[in-house]
């Protein structure tokens, strides 16, 4: 490894210079670590192994370093838990279970966690495959917006890694911007999904760290079972998730807004978003009317009636923007090349004519109604019947089945109050 004598930054061998400051590169082992007044962890030894180096980044959590592992002689990332954190064992047991669901889901598109460890300081450290390039989170904070073509192979290589993980009944629950890590390269972007701490296990023998009703995940991007807490959660929390991720990613607005977790929740169970096309109208990069009904199925809050998998969101991403093919190709296709096909069709795409939303409210989509309102389904197929299954059994309480309308609002209503409650004693 080398390293840069006024950063500290480490970079491979075959580098000559560091392309923050423009300083020539020399051994890692020859350029001293310069002390930090506020971090005496910089220039420890942690774990009779790895050098501190630098801080990369500070969270509620914890804080990563990037350090040098002086067995292999590589750089790698130590995110280290802050002591009052550690003292949680729910905390200390979420962030072991990253390590172990890391290990256990080897994927080009998933971030390598090499090891879990105490530190002699009284916290844990996870030890991971250091990355080069930037959280879409900041991405979007310099440029608002992504390309098209940048979008596809993002959601493509996401689609990839969270297929995946859900084949082993691994829900991420916390897909968010600043869990997708773009490492920049001449063909494109190489996702690599992060933080796999909050997942949830849905396999028979799974632990389980969470109580029913509890809320785990970023607002914004958080399913309606998601935020109610339900044990019915599963794999198409992630399809909803990663659609929020790709709306704000088109729009430069998430499709749920609201000034505090409370009221994003309460977005999320009771309204439907704008269309895409509608809201990016003015943006850099156009948005085809064809996305809006791709979205409609992606943000169904029933989980049945919404889109399977995160293969198939990305496939109907690809295919409004005028692509043929699988996310399994443009996942490895150059981004010059995806634009290219894109730039082609986009005219006539713009000029397409997406059919109205026909009629009432979906009942069959009922946290608490759906309106049709990013436009119909594909092929304008009518609304489903609500399924009988879905109506309690009023007769048992003495109660016409008859007209059950009336009650079925009292439910919600009622439910929803309960929602709002439990939000607000998880959240404050």
């Amino acid at each position: 490894m080398k390293a840069c004598a006024s950063c500290g930054r480490l970079y491979p061998d075959d580098a000559g210079f560091c392309p923050v400051d423009g300083t020539p590169l020399t051994s890692a082992t020859q350029v001293p670590v310069q002390s930090d007044a506020d971090d005496p962890r910089i220039g420890q030894l942690f774990c009779d192994r790895y050098q501190m180096r630098r801080v990369v980044a500070d969270g509620g959590m914890g804080r990563v370093y990037e350090a040098l592992d002086m067995q292999e002689r590589r750089n790698v990332a130590l995110k280290i838990l802050h002591a009052d954190v550690a003292r949680d064992e729910v905390s200390v047991e979420r962030f072991k279970r990253e390590f172990e669901v890391s290990r256990t889901l080897p994927h080009q598109h998933i971030v390598e966690v090499l090891g879990f460890q105490p530190t002699h300081d009284g916290t844990y450290a996870l030890i991971m495959e250091f990355l080069y390039g930037e959280e879409l989170r900041n991405t979007l904070k310099r440029e608002a917006v992504l390309a098209p073509a940048r979008l596809v192979r993002m959601l493509s290589q996401a689609a990839l890694a969270l297929d995946a993980a859900h084949a082993m009944k691994l829900v991420h629950r916390d897909l968010k911007p600043d869990n997708l890590f773009l490492c920049q390269t001449r063909e494109g972007d190489i996702v690599k999904v992060l933080d796999f701490g909050s997942v949830k296990d849905k396999g028979e023998s799974a632990k389980k760290l969470t109580v029913l009703g509890t809320t785990i995940g970023s607002p914004f991007y958080m399913a309606p079972e998601q935020a109610q807490g339900l044990d019915t959660l599963d794999h198409r929390a992630d399809v909803w998730a990663l659609a929020a991720i790709a709306y704000e990613c088109m729009t430069a607005h998430v499709p749920f807004a609201g000034s505090n977790g409370p009221s994003i929740l309460l977005e999320i169970l009771t309204k439907d978003p704008r269309p895409p096309s509608e809201v990016g109208r003015g943006q850099k990069y156009p948005i085809p009317p064809t996305l809006d009904p791709v979205m409609t199925h992606a943000f169904k809050k029933m989980q049945a009636l919404r889109t399977p998998s995160v293969g198939a969101f990305a496939d109907e991403v690809a295919a409004a923007y005028g692509l043929e093919g699988s996310h399994t190709v443009w996942a490895t296709t150059p981004e010059t090349d995806i634009a290219a096909l894109i730039d082609a069709k986009m005219p006539a795409l713009m000029q397409t004519k997406v059919a109205a939303p026909a009629g009432p409210s979906d009942a069959s989509d009922s946290f608490f109604g759906e309106s049709q309102s990013l436009g119909a389904e594909a092929g304008g197929a009518a609304p489903m019947p609500p399924p009988s299954s879905m109506l309690p059994d009023l007769a048992v309480a003495g109660i016409p089945k008859s007209n059950p309308n009336w009650l079925l609002f009292a439910l919600i209503g009622g439910g929803l109050l309960v929602v709002i409650v439990v939000l607000l004693l998880v959240l404050h």
